[in-house]
């Protein structure tokens, strides 16, 4: 049994508690940590061998929400347990996974797992904080071989005030929505979401968030020291691979001293493609024909002739401020831009930077397509949705296509973020939006030509966006011997992606940043390079937006013919149920009738009609309107006979019932059609029969409503001694009957 040792620290007015050494005790790191009343529990553990044939560092992160933490058993009624994971759930796990790599030994091929499961959420504070420290410390504490440990840190801004690790209802009022992860001097990871945010302002955020970052290191650092076990240790190389691998590198700078490495690099991405496999060719060919170097050690060879390319590209960046497609630092590549390119959708956009092709499509749907989300730390609708795919072919490679992946669901949110705060509410505009961007073509910085393709194909489709918006990727070229020693570079592609030490994305419109997200290759960058780069990035920006304004300035003033038409008013709550009727009656009885797609109403009586016929949409609304209006004395209404009333005792017909409205009707008495006496309602009106008939009475009690059709007419000129043949006395005054004043009464006495 192990030592338990608990740790607290005061962090925005709400304790923070770490606890080691009670849960999860076989993983080689582990931890709890508890904010407010939300819990998360992180383990780490490390692989014993190395995994072979991958080129790359097998780290696995996941984030395993758990809807017993949040009091809730699954929505659905066949399915009780967790599934698949949310898209919430990866966007977290990409966030942890983004900033603690960068602090990993890259050539390591142990696989590494860390498991981030949420205990308990609040409702206030959200798990992702935590989840971030729990990964840190689990990490920081196990014999992992790390260069942690980092903290995380969320800012926002409500009235122009910071504020720290915002509460879910402060940061939904906010502009500035941040998260930093970082070590006690240097940022490692960025994620913002901000309403047109000055650079300004989101500098000052990032500055604001780093302070408390080094406050949370010290506080970490303490736990760490004190609960660490030691690392594990590379087995060192045994003579005779150091010997192998000295005869590698020498006959590879052999082979490149021959070569005019600086050649290989294209504008053109396939052409560099193919002059490095023909290079890579060329070396396997020479390394086979030597017998000193095994198989094996030409594989070496391979890595460390693209080490060299890598290096050689760092290089002409450093010395002449040139890149490998011979653009200066701060050129963009050829920009293109246009809407309309598909003829039955409703908006659409294509953009295109060098060889990084989007397009994006744009459907408008009632607001009965939104989704629903019921996830452990959300329920409710959601009525914008981006979603972007990124096929094999776009990249010129063959891969099974099996749904999305978690970069695809990130790159997707973070193009849905930019867009998001720009769109107009819901009351202006009550449409569901979806929009897919396409990935055509790929090299580098897809996700913010998704920004720009979405931003064309909105305004393509007319919906009122407040402003056009715009993405680049920047990136960071850094003298290995000397960090300061650095140059910023626009608009990246994807040799200086992979090969580069920073990926940089900011989106936002000519006013200010909408969405950032930053990761890193080097172990963290300085607040001077995120300042640099923010303004830089503006530049680029603005020119972008320039490009897409020649395709299209502002929303189109109408929406496409193909999109539906959505009407909407607001009916009195508690005439909600009438208007449904009994098991969705009336309602389904008015979409049918009136050929409209949908009727959505909310629990606040606000009622939203989609059709694609503008008629049937009117239809629809005049409808609701005439079932939930106030029926009042003195009123006038056209409608149609819809019954003839007889007496039940003598079979005498007695009046007619006229429709006022669906859902409504009253009744003309056979005294009120006419100044002239009439012997049978059906001399006068027939059912079906059109009239214009006048409120005179409404009896709420017994739910009655009493027209006249009499009142509407001009009454004949008053003759003092004639008697009317309806039976009333002279100046049309009610005349005694013999026997009694009314027929009931007379034929009682019969």
């Amino acid at each position: 049994m192990k030592e338990v040792r608990s740790f607290e620290h005061e962090l925005a007015g709400r304790k923070l508690t770490v606890e080691i050494g009670k849960l999860a005790n076989q993983a080689h790191g582990s931890c709890t940590v508890r904010y407010g009343d939300t819990v998360v529990l992180a383990t780490a553990v490390i692989a014993p061998v190395e995994r072979e044939g991958v080129d790359y560092f097998p780290l696995m992160v996941d984030y395993e929400e758990r809807l017993y933490a949040a009091g809730k058993i699954k929505g659905s009624r066949f399915i009780k347990r967790e599934g698949r994971a949310t898209d919430e759930a990866v966007l977290t796990a990409r966030l942890i996974d983004r900033s603690i790599r960068p602090l990993f030994k890259d050539a390591s091929r142990k696989d590494v797992q860390v498991v981030v499961t949420v205990l308990s959420v609040d409702g206030e504070n959200d798990a992702d904080m935590p989840a971030m420290l729990a990964a840190s410390i689990a990490l920081g504490i196990s014999p992992i071989p790390w260069n942690g440990p980092l903290s995380g840190i969320r800012i926002g801004r409500t009235n122009g005030e910071w504020i720290i690790n915002p509460k879910y209802t402060e940061r939904l009022e906010g502009d500035l929505d941040l998260f930093v992860a970082g070590t006690a001097d240097e940022v490692v990871m960025i994620e913002a979401g901000g309403k047109q945010v000055s650079e300004k302002d989101f500098f000052s955020a990032v500055s604001e968030a780093q302070k408390h970052n080094a406050e949370l290191m010290r506080f970490i650092g303490k736990i760490v020291s004190k609960t660490a076990v030691q690392k594990f240790q590379d087995e060192p190389e045994s003579d005779e691979e150091k010997t192998m691998a000295a005869l590698v590198e020498k006959k590879v700078n052999e082979f490149l001293a021959a070569k005019d490495v600086v050649s290989v690099f294209s504008p053109d991405k396939e052409v560099t493609k193919k002059n490095t496999a023909t290079l890579k060719e060329e070396l396997d060919a020479a390394l086979k024909a030597d017998n000193e170097v095994s198989k094996d050690a030409r594989a070496i060879g391979l890595a460390k002739l693209e080490g060299a390319l890598e290096a050689t590209a760092r290089d002409m960046v450093l010395t002449s401020n040139k890149r490998v497609d011979g653009r200066g630092l701060t050129e963009i590549r050829n920009l293109s831009a246009e809407v309309g390119v598909l003829p039955r959708t409703h908006g659409s956009g294509l953009f295109q930077r060098g060889e990084t092709q989007v397009l994006s499509i744009v459907t408008l749907g009632s607001p009965g397509d939104e989704q629903t989300l019921d996830t452990m730390e959300e329920s409710g609708k959601k009525r914008y949705m981006h979603h972007y795919n990124f096929p094999p072919y776009s990249v010129g490679e063959v891969k099974p296509m099996r749904g999305p992946s978690r970069r695809d669901i990130g790159h997707g949110a973070l193009a849905e973020k930019a867009i998001e705060s720009l769109l107009p509410s819901k009351e202006n505009f009550p449409y569901t939006i979806r929009v897919v961007s396409e990935v055509l073509s790929s090299n580098g910085s897809s996700s913010q030509a998704s920004v720009c393709g979405s931003s064309l194909a909105l305004m393509d489709a007319g919906v009122p966006i407040s402003a056009p918006c715009a993405g680049i990727a920047m990136g960071l070229i850094t003298d290995p011997k000397d960090k300061k020693n650095y140059r910023i570079l626009t608009d990246i592609q994807g040799i200086e992606d992979h090969s580069g030490d920073m990926d940089f994305k900011i989106a936002g419109t000519e006013k200010g940043v909408t969405a950032v997200q930053l990761d890193i290759k080097l172990g963290g960058i300085s607040l001077e390079v995120v300042e640099r780069t923010l303004a830089q990035a503006r530049e680029a920006r603005t020119s972008i937006l320039r490009t897409m304004a020649d395709a299209i300035a502002v929303p189109r003033s109408e929406l496409s013919q193909y999109a539906p038409r959505i009407l909407s008013l607001t009916i009195p709550v508690d005439k909600i149920r009438e208007v449904i009727g009994s098991g969705g009656k009336i309602i389904n009885e008015i979409i049918a009738e009136c050929g409209v797609d949908a009727i959505d109403i909310d629990d606040n009586g606000f009622v939203v009609i989609t059709s694609l016929s503008s008629e049937g949409a009117e239809k629809a609304r005049s409808w609701v309107q005439s079932i939930v209006r106030e029926v009042e004395i003195g009123e006038i209404y056209e409608g149609p006979v819809t019954q003839i009333v007889t007496d039940r005792n003598s079979g005498e017909e007695i009046g007619a019932i006229v429709e006022l409205g669906k859902g409504k009707d009253g009744m003309v008495h056979i005294s009120q059609f006419k100044y002239e006496r009439i012997n049978k309602v059906s001399d006068v009106v027939k059912i079906g029969d059109v009239i214009k008939v006048k409120v005179v009475d409404i009896d709420a009690a017994r739910g009655r409503i009493s027209l006249s059709a009499k009142a509407l007419l001009t009454p004949p000129p008053f003759d003092p001694n004639a008697i009317p043949s309806n039976g009333y006395g002279r100046g049309d005054r009610p005349r005694p009957r013999p026997g009694g004043n009314d027929r009931f009464n007379h034929r009682s006495r019969r």
